[in-house]
């Protein structure tokens, strides 16, 4: 069963039986009691709503779906069309709409596609908002508008480009110094948006971009989640173009990872990591991350006289407690850097734009900045267990067994020890527990993680 209906959204791979897979009636159901969920909020005469999509082959076939099924409801929409989730993201707060849909899978391969609905601050909805949409596609009890006050549809092809521009007007983007450093850049856009937008923000920054899979068609060369087993011709091209670095992003641009100018990878998790560093330099502040990334970023916040917060995992429980604290820099471990300055979303674009300002900056090389910062290691491991035991009465057991060390229970359990942590989390869907661990060494990672399961196993009588 491949349609996965959740608080974030409806996600499924093309095809195949309705209910079981995202066909264009699920399409069309989901978009329905979004727009239902829309009318809800307020009360008025006029309702707009921003529709973007990644490149993906399926992508103007639900765009369609979802855009008419919208003015059937006699909703007004903004096409952006080819688009990146923080593109559509800003161009609800700019376009005062009602909320937004982004057609996009993120990083799951090209048959999967997902509606990912946002509010009309631009922000992913919270798990309220999304269980009671959810409820309205299962009550299905939905209203069509008549004919002479159905919805419009209105392309606008200028977000990329106003979205550029905003970046440009931040503080800490320091464009006369890119420009003098005379970077240039290798951009593996994985055959999506992100081969539109992250070279033409390169090209405004004064900086020389290299394209490598940069053609929007969505035939994706590669696995597209930004990791290093699948980045193998990024790396070779940075070496062979005698780059500065190279960029990848995921097909809808909210995660960012660095291949430095010897061809290896930044890590994924110092993507936040180096961004912080740059922010915190220049405005004092507070930091988040979710659970289960890197503890890097809390040594650099705290160097910098900053008070780290760990938050739940997914974005809309970063963003909430980045309002919470009042973070001045905050996202995922994942590469997804949150910018309040600019909005409240992972955004590769304005993440690129503050990386090149640090490096501008400091004139060193990206493996050079890499050694500034401590390496931490990581494991993630599952543990399947059957369906009669309690999941819950496991996390609790090893909450209690090491109460004497820094435990935070806001998604699980996180166990932070001396110079390693571990974080276990239970899956909403099946009897597993996941196990993420960190330390200095991926053999200390490893060993902790295997100690970690023994023990669930001995709780758990297995």
């Amino acid at each position: 069963m491949t349609l996965i209906k959740s608080i974030s959204g409806i996600r499924g791979t093309i095809g195949g039986a309705q209910g079981d897979n995202l066909t264009p009636i699920d399409a069309v159901m989901y978009a329905a009691a979004y727009g239902t969920w829309v009318k809800q909020q307020r009360d008025k005469n006029e309702y707009r709503i921003v529709v973007g999509r990644d490149a993906r082959i399926s992508g103007s076939m639900v765009q369609q779906l979802v855009m008419n099924t919208l003015v059937g409801m006699g909703i007004h929409v903004i096409d952006l069309d080819l688009s990146t989730t923080p593109t559509v993201e800003m161009a609800v707060m700019m376009e005062h709409a009602d909320g937004g849909i982004i057609l996009t899978a993120s990083h799951n391969p090209k048959q999967w596609n997902a509606l990912k609905l946002l509010n009309n601050k631009g922000e992913f909805l919270n798990a309220a908002a999304g269980q009671e949409i959810l409820d309205i596609a299962e009550a299905a009890n939905i209203t069509f508008a008549e004919v002479d006050v159905l919805g419009k549809i209105t392309r606008n092809d200028a977000y990329i480009d106003l979205h550029i521009d905003e970046i440009l007007q931040l503080d800490l983007v320091n464009k006369k110094a890119i420009e003098k450093a005379n970077f240039k850049v290798v951009v593996d856009g994985v055959n999506s948006t992100g081969g539109i937008a992250i070279p033409l923000l390169l090209e405004a920054l004064g900086v020389q971009p290299v394209k490598l899979y940069c053609t929007p068609n969505g035939e994706f060369p590669h696995n597209p989640e930004p990791l290093k087993e699948h980045l193998g011709d990024l790396m070779k091209m940075v070496v062979d173009e005698r780059a500065d670095f190279g960029i990848v992003v995921d097909p809808d641009v909210d995660r960012l990872a660095f291949v430095d100018e010897n061809g290896e990878m930044f890590g994924e998790e110092y993507t936040l990591v180096a961004v912080a560093d740059y922010v915190l330099q220049n405005t004092k502040g507070n930091t988040v991350s979710n659970m289960s990334s890197s503890r890097a970023l809390r040594d650099v916040t705290e160097k910098l006289g900053g008070k780290y917060t760990a938050s739940a995992v997914g974005e809309v429980n970063v963003v909430q407690t980045m309002k919470d604290t009042k973070a001045v820099i905050g996202g995922e471990g994942n590469g997804g850097i949150i910018y309040p300055e600019l909005h409240y979303g992972r955004d590769s674009l304005v993440g690129v734009a503050l990386f090149l300002s640090y490096l501008a900056e400091i004139k060193i090389s990206v493996s050079s900045l890499r050694k500034l910062y401590t390496s931490y290691f990581m494991s993630k491991k599952k543990i399947e267990l059957t369906p009669s035991i309690d999941v819950d009465a496991i996390l609790k057991g090893m909450e209690k067994k090491y109460a004497n060390e820094e435990i935070n229970t806001v998604d699980g359990v996180k166990i932070d020890f001396a110079d390693t942590w571990v974080h276990l989390r239970k899956s909403n869907t099946e009897p597993i527990i996941r196990i993420y661990t960190e330390a200095q060494s991926q053999e200390k990672a490893d060993i902790l993680a295997d100690r970690i399961i023994k023990e669930i196993k001995e709780i758990a009588g297995l």
